[in-house]
């Protein structure tokens, strides 16, 4: 599953905007907006949901899941708890 912060993140990593992703992925930008606006995790169709990610993957993208390792051997940038 893939949070909308997460795609955010992905997107702004490689620089591009909603429209962008939405071609590259084959999808509606209204649809990008209303993922990226979702509260939690993105929700939509397996297929749409597919594309996003397969788009940002082919642009150098790796998506992590919550306690999931790294595949990747670049750089990259993690969320974690916030220390109080």
């Amino acid at each position: 599953m893939i949070s909308a912060a997460q795609l955010r993140a992905a997107r702004a990593l490689i620089g591009i905007d909603q429209r962008r992703l939405a071609e590259l992925a084959g999808v509606s930008l209204p649809t990008v907006q209303r993922m990226e606006a979702s509260a939690g995790n993105v929700r939509g169709k397996i297929d749409t949901l597919t594309r996003i990610v397969e788009a940002l993957d082919a642009a150098g993208v790796e998506l992590i899941g919550n306690g999931q390792p790294s595949q990747g051997q670049g750089r990259g940038v993690r969320l974690k708890e916030p220390q109080q």
